[in-house]
C-alpha cells in the first residue's frame, strides 16, 4: 500500500471507531479528512498541486471541477456543510458513506 492509501484507510478506520463511540462529530471530521486524502491523490494524478492541504479547502476547490458529476458535487456540498448550533448536520446524510463513495469515484 502507498502512503496515501494508508492515510485513507486510517481516516476511515478512525471514522468507524468514532461512530462506534457515538461521536458523530469526530466521524464527520475523519470523513472530511479521508476525502482530502483522495482529492490530493486525484489532483496529483492530474499533475495539479493545490495551494492548500486543508481537506475543507480541497473540497471547495473540487466543487468547480467540470469533470465531476452532479452526484459527486452534491456529496462535496454535504461534506462542506456547517453544523447547527446543536452540532447536527442540517440534512440527514451519512458523511462517512458519502466520503467513501467520493473517494472511490475519484480514485478509480
Amino acid at each position: 500500500m502507498t502512503e496515501w492509501q494508508d492515510n485513507l484507510q486510517k481516516e476511515f478506520d478512525l471514522a468507524e471507531q468514532a461512530r462506534a463511540r457515538n461521536n458523530e462529530g469526530q466521524a464527520r471530521v475523519c470523513a472530511r479528512r479521508a476525502a482530502g486524502v483522495a482529492i490530493r491523490e486525484y489532483l496529483a494524478r492530474k499533475a495539479m498541486r493545490p495551494l492548500s492541504t486543508s481537506a475543507y479547502d480541497l473540497l471547495n476547490l473540487l466543487k468547480d471541477d467540470p469533470l465531476l458529476s452532479s452526484d459527486l458535487k452534491l456529496i462535496i456540498d454535504h461534506l462542506t456543510l456547517r453544523v447547527t448550533e446543536e452540532f447536527k448536520l442540517p440534512v440527514d446524510v451519512d458523511l462517512v458513506a458519502e466520503a467513501r463513495a467520493l473517494c472511490n469515484e475519484l480514485l478509480k
